[in-house]
Parts: C-alpha cells; sequence; structure tokens
C-alpha cells in the first residue's frame, strides 16, 4: 500500500525493471522467480489492456495475495463492486490456508 505520482503503466514498468535486476528472466509460466511484482489495486483505476488488468484479474480469489493485503488494508475497496479486501478474504471458502513465514 503505497502512494504515488507515476501512472499505472510506469508503475508496472518499474516493478518488471525491479525484476529485471533481481534475475528475473523470461521463462515458462508458473515457473519459479526470484521476485514476482504484481500491480494489485490503482485506486479506482480500472484497466483491461494486454499490459494491464487492474484491479489484478486474479486478485479476488487467492488467498496468498488477500490475507497479507488485508493485514495492512482490510477496508480497501476493490473496484468496480467496492467490495472491501477484508470482505472478499471473509467470503473465500476455498478451504485453502496460508502460514506466515518468520
Amino acid at each position: 500500500m503505497g502512494t504515488t505520482r507515476l501512472s499505472p503503466q510506469w508503475l508496472l514498468a518499474l516493478g518488471k525493471r525491479l525484476e529485471w535486476l533481481a534475475g528475473r528472466r523470461p521463462g515458462p509460466r508458473w515457473s519459479p522467480r526470484p521476485l514476482d511484482i504484481d500491480l494489485l489495486v490503482y485506486g479506482d483505476h480500472i484497466s483491461r489492456s494486454p499490459e494491464l488488468t487492474l484491479p489484478h484479474c486474479r486478485l479476488l480469489g487467492r488467498r496468498f495475495v488477500l490475507v497479507p493485503l488485508a493485514e495492512i488494508a482490510p477496508g480497501l475497496a476493490v473496484p468496480p463492486t467496492g467490495i472491501t479486501v477484508g470482505a472478499l478474504l471473509a467470503g473465500l471458502s476455498d478451504g485453502s490456508r496460508v502460514e506466515r513465514l518468520d
């Protein structure tokens, strides 16, 4: 969670650059990678382009994303519905678990 003057496209480009600097290179989908940066939500911005989908297309059903996001922003409203991160997490019924590694 943060603020920026960067557009969503520039913020995504920065994330991709950081991934590259961390050693991430193109490879098979779902393969291990040293760093994976995703832009989940950008205010009330909605985007459906090949380069950028906002909110993130798989945000709503991923407990491993919603749990840490709910720790810092449970009241964050996810566009276009406005349902909060906390409510989305509470509504998951997939039975998966997320464990904190300390």
